[in-house]
């Protein structure tokens, strides 16, 4: 659909708008003059957990991310939803409940929304935001010579998948659910007083190695992934080993495995948890060596974490990713 739409819409004609179609990024970016910028996002999925409180929140984190991903402040939400018509009303509003709580901590208000019903639940936001026009943070901004910092564990995906079958410890629940709830408005504001941002995305559906291709493809660059470096939630690797994966994992893999040269011997099932889907991941960042420790102390110290995960090569022929 993409594809039909890039060759049916010409975007050059249309100066302002700063990212579309063409660059296939985390949100549009429209200009409004020499100062500001337009950030337009949209994202919505079935549940992923039973509390609807929770999801709603979830959901919300995962449509405001797009907005931190490309350097850009939420300030509107309107409600994308589908309910069965026989869902309680008190699941509902604990939905939106969720959500809306999360938008005001991100600073923004919901002003509205759309419903239909459907016969499984979805949700979400389409999210307005500013940015300045020349601090777009974008997917194809990474450099040779960058060091690459992920701000969330990976795991959402295969936790999630392991809870819907009953597998899953409460524990290893619990901290999914906690990240999937955290806002990545901290981390992009740190980005941002540092006026670091070179290549970013969000880790989200295409799980790590696929969001990873799209910025070496964008960049034109190879990323170099240490995966002893890589950080997990607890209980992911196990579940990773009974082989708990969502089938969007196996999907990804199809799609992106043959641009990853794997280095390291892995398990099937090692390498299967580099692309499973994560849900409101972490950001992936390109940021020059010396920044990105300053970066990485300056979470530590605000109680956060980030890890240093890669660095980024000159592109070359073969493989645009590598895992060591």
């Amino acid at each position: 659909m993409t594809c039909q739409l890039r060759e049916i819409f010409d975007e050059s004609q249309y100066s302002d708008l700063l990212v579309g179609l063409a660059s296939a990024d985390d949100a549009a970016v429209w200009r409004l003059d020499d100062d500001r910028a337009l950030v337009f996002t949209a994202d919505f999925f079935t549940p992923v957990v039973d509390d609807p409180y929770a999801y709603g929140a979830i959901a919300a984190a995962n449509a405001l991310s797009d907005v931190y991903a490309m350097g850009g402040d939420p300030f509107l939400a309107l409600n994308l939803a589908a309910f069965p018509s026989d869902l309680p009303e008190e699941i509902v509003s604990e939905i939106i409940r969720g959500s809306a709580e999360k938008v005001r901590e991100a600073g923004a208000i919901v002003a509205g929304g759309h419903t239909i019903d459907d016969d499984e639940p979805k949700f979400g936001l389409a999210v307005l935001g500013f940015v300045s026009p020349d601090r777009v943070g974008i997917k194809g901004g990474a450099k040779p010579g960058d060091t690459l910092i992920l701000t969330k564990p990976l795991g959402t995906g295969i936790i999630t998948t392991a809870y819907k079958a009953d597998m899953a410890e409460a524990p290893h629940m619990d901290a999914a659910v906690e990240s999937m709830t955290r806002l990545n408005r901290r981390a992009a504001l740190l980005l941002r007083e540092l006026d670091a941002i070179r290549g970013i995305t969000d880790i989200t559906g295409f799980g790590l190695l696929g969001h990873a291709y799209e910025v070496a493809v964008a960049s034109r660059v190879r990323l170099r992934f240490e995966y002893e470096a890589l950080p997990f939630l607890p209980g992911a690797r196990r579940y990773a080993d009974e082989l708990l994966f969502p089938a969007m994992a196996g999907c990804n893999m199809e799609d992106y495995g043959a641009n990853v040269a794997f280095e390291k011997e892995l398990s099937y099932e090692e390498r299967l948890l580099l692309f499973c889907p994560e849900t409101s991941g972490g950001l992936l960042v390109s940021l020059s060596p010396q920044v990105a420790e300053a970066f990485v102390a300056r979470r530590h110290q605000m109680g956060e974490w980030a890890w240093i995960i890669g660095q980024v090569l000159p592109e070359a022929e073969g493989a645009a990713l590598q895992v060591v």
